[in-house]
């Protein structure tokens, strides 16, 4: 699949065009245009379509189209106007006043009214001509040509020409309302660094970040981004704001992580990149916030539909407005109704639906993203506003998935050799219990001994030291393999260990409760919430301990991954509502792949279980999924009211139009206004 960057992709109608006929072209398939961030998605039937080709093809369907060659800087409001159409148009006016005041001869008067018509109106009298060669006749470059020829026709040229002054320069504010709006976007977005300081012998050499290598030493000045994933050399401290949404700078120590993107606040720090740039965080976080706009919501996915079928039927309509009455009413005119019939015209077009709608969506994507939050599409915001029920995992989601070892008891072995033991085998994990088994024995192990390893989903670890069988892990590993467990041991958190076949001891782990979590779920409640899970592989004690202290409703325990994802499906059937299921391990990994709407919790997560996760927190904050579920109700709210807003103002002027109650320059307003209007309305998802 290639992307390609497109300049001037400011109609969401011409998006919708643009798509449809390179859809039709041999050498390209499942061709996507993304309005929302102006971008081409498409496959190539035999890998050889040129960038020159694949403009041409562009420019046949829409002219003013074209492909970013290279990265734009963002524009203001006053460059992004367009100055030639302004100067058109002021001469366009002078013109008209001229003839309309000073000119009495009516053929010279009738060449300067056409003369400042074509000004403002000939781009769009040559596409609407150029897309009728083409069979593209129903988009609105033809509805305001008929609109305005027709006015012309029938003597109304001051009327005709200020019908495409007006077009025009609303088109042209429309233009920068979009441009803006993905500015706005953008900006929470861009946290690509563009280059990376590379250590070479005793030079620092300014490098691409993509020409970056794994073991490459970079430097980071102050107030610079972090190139790629790596661990630090030194100490300071970082803004993580772009990738965590945590608004309180991180001190980060020798050997600890550093993240892409993140902004070194402090002096110049060497790292050492653990990643190269296509593998890092920030590169993860923008291919996934560009491809989400490509799973459209159920809102977008009708109005594109509604858009392809609205104008052929407006243009019908108008003809039998044009038609009919004069020949079926006794005094109507043909001159009346063909007026009325191109006021009717001018208030159809779509476009105000075709734009806000998407832009809504991408908006909301970009406000959660700000949040910390990754939503990997416009249908998941959809999915977020009809949550009434969650499914939480508990370790590492709902506690904090960092266990301190509090007790050891071995019936044969002295204490160190049992923990050493113990620390080997689960080398390998990644689990946050292996980890905090591996960091509580002190001393350096020898991980060539250790000759076999295999950790089982759910139940724990399997492992030989050179002659020594060990298995680590919950109570069922051990009745897996049949080996009785001799004394009663009932304590929280505790991890059983077999040796060469037989019972020989227990750790015990405590894990905390995250210190936000019975605040969110009080947040779910009363953003609506019906009813919350817990599903653990836990033992019984240890989940209803949770699930007490957090007030949730009910506490399902000692499961196994498969028996997860059987417990989430009778949870969703009984409820017969969306369900969504929050996760972070390995064992999460189907239940999230297969539920109504998966979260994965990233800082402390499995790459598989983000991967099958629909929305990824990767602060690890509980609070930010509540956020992001009020930001798409938000999104929710605005999209309904600029569709209402549209098909209101819509309905009420075409009413008025066909009535003979307003005209052409109120027309415009129906058109164009409401369209600038509904992009307003759209920009206060942004807000905090």
């Amino acid at each position: 699949m290639k992307k390609v960057k497109l300049e001037n992709l400011d109609c969401g109608s011409c998006a919708i065009k643009l798509e449809d006929g390179l859809n039709k072209l041999e050498e390209l398939e499942n061709v996507k245009v993304d309005f929302s961030t102006s971008t081409l998605i498409f496959e190539e039937k035999n890998n050889s379509v040129s960038l020159d080709f694949l403009e041409k093809e562009i420019q046949k369907i829409e002219k003013h189209i074209s492909i970013e060659k290279e990265k734009k800087e963002k524009k203001n409001f006053w460059q992004n106007l367009d100055k030639q159409l302004l100067f058109t148009t002021t001469l366009s006016i002078f013109l008209t006043i001229l003839a309309y005041n000073y000119i009495g001869n009516s053929y010279f008067k009738i060449s300067v009214y056409f003369v400042a018509y074509l000004l403002v109106g000939y781009e769009v009298l040559f596409t609407a001509f150029k897309n009728i060669l083409n069979g593209k006749i129903f988009d609105e470059n033809f509805l305001m040509s008929v609109a305005t020829l027709g006015a012309f026709a029938l003597g109304d040229f001051v009327e005709g020409i200020s019908v495409m002054i007006f077009y025009s320069i609303g088109e042209m504010f429309q233009r920068v309302a979009v441009n803006n709006s993905r500015d706005s976007i953008n900006s929470l977005i861009d946290i690509k660094p563009e280059s990376a300081f590379v250590k070479e012998g005793e030079n620092v050499v300014e490098k691409r970040v993509e020409e970056i290598k794994i073991g490459d030493i970079l430097l980071v000045k102050k107030g610079q981004k972090v190139p790629t994933d790596s661990r630090s050399l030194g100490t300071s401290f970082f803004d993580t704001s772009a990738i965590t949404g945590e608004g309180v700078p991180k001190n980060i120590k020798i050997e600890e992580n550093v993240l892409s993107g993140f902004i070194n606040l402090g002096e110049s720090i060497y790292i050492k990149a653990t990643s190269l740039f296509k593998d890092s965080t920030v590169a993860k976080i923008v291919e996934l916030i560009e491809n989400a706009s490509l799973k459209k919501a159920n809102a977008e996915k009708f109005i594109t539909k509604f858009a392809r079928v609205y104008t052929p039927i407006v243009v019908f309509l108008a003809l039998f407005i044009a038609i009919f009455p004069p020949l079926l009413i006794e005094g109507a005119t043909f001159e009346e109704f063909i007026k009325r019939a191109l006021v009717f015209l001018v208030i159809s077009c779509p476009c105000a639906l075709v734009i806000s709608v998407p832009l809504s969506f991408f908006s909301a994507i970009g406000a959660i993203s700000r949040e910390g939050v990754l939503v990997k599409g416009a249908n998941y915001i959809e999915k977020l506003t009809e949550i009434k029920n969650f499914v939480f995992d508990k370790t590492g989601t709902l506690t904090n998935g960092v266990f301190e070892l509090t007790k050891i008891k071995s019936f044969k072995l002295e204490e160190d050799e049992f923990l050493k033991l113990i620390a080997t085998a689960e080398s390998f994990s990644n689990h946050p219990i292996a980890k905090a088994i591996v960091n509580s024995y002190k001393k350096d192990l020898n991980l060539k001994l250790l000759t076999n390893t295999k950790e089982i989903s759910g139940l724990g670890i399997s492992a030989k030291i050179e002659d020594i069988e060990v298995l680590v892990g919950n109570r069922q590993l051990l009745e897996k393999y049949s080996i009785e467990i001799e004394e009663n041991v009932y304590e929280n958190g505790t991890i059983f260990v077999a040796i060469n076949g037989e019972f020989d001891g227990y750790l015990v782990l405590t894990d905390t409760i995250k210190s936000n979590a019975k605040e969110f779920i009080e947040e779910l409640r009363n953003l609506g919430l019906e009813k919350t899970y817990i599903l653990s592989g836990d033992k019984k004690e240890i989940a209803i301990s949770v699930a007490k202290e957090l007030n949730i409703d009910e506490a399902r325990y000692e499961l196994l991954p498969h028996e997860k994802l059987e417990h989430y499906k009778d949870i969703k059937n009984s409820s017969k509502t969306t369900t969504a299921f929050v996760g972070d391990g390995i064992n999460d990994a189907p239940t999230l792949a297969l539920c109504d709407i998966g979260f994965a919790m990233g800082d402390a997560g499995s790459s598989i279980a983000i991967k099958n996760a629909d929305i990824v927190v990767l602060n690890d904050n509980l609070n930010s999924i509540a956020k992001a579920i009020k930001i798409a109700k938000k999104t929710k709210k605005i999209v309904y009211q600029n569709i209402i807003f549209i098909i209101f103002i819509k309905v009420l002027f075409l009413i008025l139009g066909v009535e003979a109650i307003i005209g052409m320059k109120e027309a415009i307003f129906a058109d164009v206004g409401v369209a600038l209007l509904s992009i307003l309305n759209t920009l206060r998802i942004l807000r905090r």
